[in-house]
């Protein structure tokens, strides 16, 4: 079974909050990664996501740390999409 990692670049304009974080993430844009398995077919080769990734903090802030935490992606599309309707 193979495995790739695709990468995502998401854009909020306004702050949001990560489950289980108690400190908003500011607007910006972040990069995600998502972590897939290859689902073998008869007749073709499909992908499974197995993991996603927030990077923090966002792109081109200036912080000494970084850190990718681990995010539910059902939970990243309800951000996105609460972000989405508040813009």
């Amino acid at each position: 079974m193979a495995n790739r990692t695709t990468q995502a670049i998401v854009r909020f304009t306004n702050a949001f909050l990560l489950p289980g974080s108690n400190k908003p993430q500011p607007a910006g844009d972040y990069r995600v990664d998502h972590d897939e398995e290859s689902i073998e077919g008869v007749s073709r080769l499909a992908w499974r996501r197995v993991g996603s990734f927030i990077h923090l903090p966002g792109i081109g802030v200036k912080i000494s740390t970084h850190q990718m935490v681990p995010i539910n992606a059902a939970d990243l599309d309800a951000a996105i999409e609460k972000d989405n309707k508040t813009s």
